[in-house]
C-alpha cells in the first residue's frame, strides 16, 4: 500500500526558490556587480526568506569529504552513536527525542517528537582564549572515534563559515548599512553545524498522518548555510499559506535567514518557516541527508530593531534580546519540551495555515 501523504499540502506552480550567484563577493566583482547580486538577495529575503546560492566557492572535494562523514558516522550501531552525546547543543541527537515546533511553542497534534537523528559541532571557548566565554555557550565538541571524520568536517565548517561571513557582509550592503556591520554581532558568533539523517526506514510503508522528519520551525539565528540530498522532504511556508516542496539545484546551496535577521529588519525579512516531511519519492521511502551550518551572532550580543526599519510592521517592533537569551529559549523547546511562548509572530503564521489546510 503506497505511504499516506495526506501530510503534504498542495503546491503551486507560481511558487520559486530565487537562485543568486555571489562570485561577484569572492572574485573581486565591480562595485556594480555587488550591488546587483545585493539587490537580487534583498528581493529574495523579502519574498521568500529562502534562497539558492551558486558561486560559493567551496571545492568539490571537501562536499566528498563531508559526505563521507556523514555515511561513516550515521552507519554506526545506535549504541556507538551514543558514545558521543555531549551537553551544550553539541554531539549526537537520537531520533525522537527533539521536537522543532517546540520552539515555536507549537506542539506536534501526535505528541510525537521528530523522526531524525543528528550530530552536532560548533564553535568553543577554547577558540576565543583572550574573551573568557562561557562553556555553556560554546561547548566542547566531541568527535567519534572515526578515521578522518574531525579533518573532514572541519574542512567543511570553515568553508560554511566564510559562506555565511560573506553573506552577512551581502546583508550589509543590501540594508545599505556598513559593509562590516555584522562584524560586531559575529566576530565571536555561535555557530553550530548540524549533520542530519532522516531515520526512517527505506521501502515501501504507510505513514501516520502526522508523522515528522523535522517539524516546523525557523531557525535561531542570523542566516544558515544547508547542504542537502536532492532528495524531497524540505518544504516552506510560502506567503500564501501554501506548504511548498524544495529541493537544491545542482552545485547550490540553500540558505535561509534566521529569527535574528528577521527581529532586525522587523519582518521586513522573512525567518521563513520550513519543516522536512518524510522523503516519499514515487511511493517509497528514501534516505535524506542535509548538513545545515548556523551562524548565530554573537552570545552577549544584544539584537535590536533597526532604526531605519522601525515603521516596517505598522510602527511596531521586536523587544531588544540577547543572542544567547533568544537561543536558549528555542533550544528549550525542542530538546527539553518547553513551549517556547515568545515566539508569536511564527507560531501564528503556523497555526493559520493549519487552520488553511482544513
Amino acid at each position: 500500500m503506497p505511504p499516506n501523504t495526506t501530510d503534504r499540502s498542495p503546491t503551486t506552480a507560481a511558487f520559486e526558490v530565487p537562485t543568486v550567484d555571489i562570485t561577484p563577493y569572492f572574485t573581486g566583482g565591480t562595485t556594480e556587480a555587488r550591488a546587483e547580486t545585493a539587490h537580487q538577495l534583498d528581493d529574495a529575503c523579502k519574498k521568500v526568506g529562502f534562497v539558492q546560492i551558486l558561486g560559493h566557492g567551496i571545492p568539490q572535494e571537501v562536499l566528498d569529504g563531508l559526505q563521507d562523514a556523514h555515511d561513516a558516522f550515521f552507519a554506526l550501531p545506535l549504541a556507538e552513536k551514543k558514545r558521543s552525546l555531549a551537553p551544550g547543543n553539541r554531539g549526537y541527537t537520537a531520533p525522537k527525542s527533539e521536537s522543532l515546533s517546540l520552539s515555536l511553542g507549537i506542539e506536534n497534534s501526535n505528541r510525537m517528537n521528530d523522526f531524525f537523528e543528528a550530530f552536532n559541532i560548533g564553535s568553543e571557548s577554547s577558540w576565543y582564549p583572550t574573551l573568557n566565554l562561557p562553556s555553556q555557550d560554546y561547548a566542547a565538541n566531541a568527535w567519534p572515534d572515526i578515521d578522518g571524520f574531525e579533518p573532514q568536517v572541519m574542512a567543511y565548517y570553515h568553508e560554511a563559515a566564510r559562506v555565511a561571513r560573506t553573506l552577512t557582509t551581502i546583508f550589509a550592503d543590501a540594508l545599505n548599512l556598513p559593509s562590516d556591520y555584522f562584524e560586531y554581532l559575529c566576530d565571536h558568533s555561535i555557530d553550530v553545524l548540524r549533520m542530519v539523517n532522516y531515520a526512517l526506514p527505506e521501502g515501501t510503508v504507510r505513514l501516520d498522518g502526522d508523522l515528522k522528519g523535522m517539524g516546523e520551525h525557523t531557525d535561531f539565528g542570523i542566516v544558515t548555510v544547508l547542504w542537502a540530498d536532492q532528495v524531497e522532504g524540505l518544504q516552506v511556508l510560502g506567503t500564501d499559506g501554501v506548504w511548498h516542496d524544495v529541493q537544491p539545484s545542482d552545485g547550490a546551496l540553500l540558505v535561509n535567514l534566521g529569527d535574528l535577521t528577521a527581529r532586525l529588519t522587523n519582518d521586513r525579512w522573512m525567518s521563513t518557516l520550513h519543516r522536512v516531511t518524510p522523503p516519499v519519492v514515487d511511493g517509497v521511502i528514501k534516505r535524506r541527508r542535509s548538513v545545515a551550518f548556523f551562524h548565530d551572532g554573537n552570545a552577549d550580543a544584544v539584537i535590536a530593531t533597526l532604526p531605519s526599519h522601525l515603521d516596517a510592521d505598522d510602527g511596531l517592533a521586536y523587544e531588544p534580546i540577547t543572542v544567547r537569551e533568544h537561543v536558549k529559549a528555542k533550544l528549550e523547546g525542542s530538546q527539553k519540551g518547553k513551549a517556547n511562548s515568545a515566539a508569536v509572530r511564527e507560531a501564528a503564521r503556523v497555526l493559520a495555515a493549519q487552520g488553511q489546510q482544513r
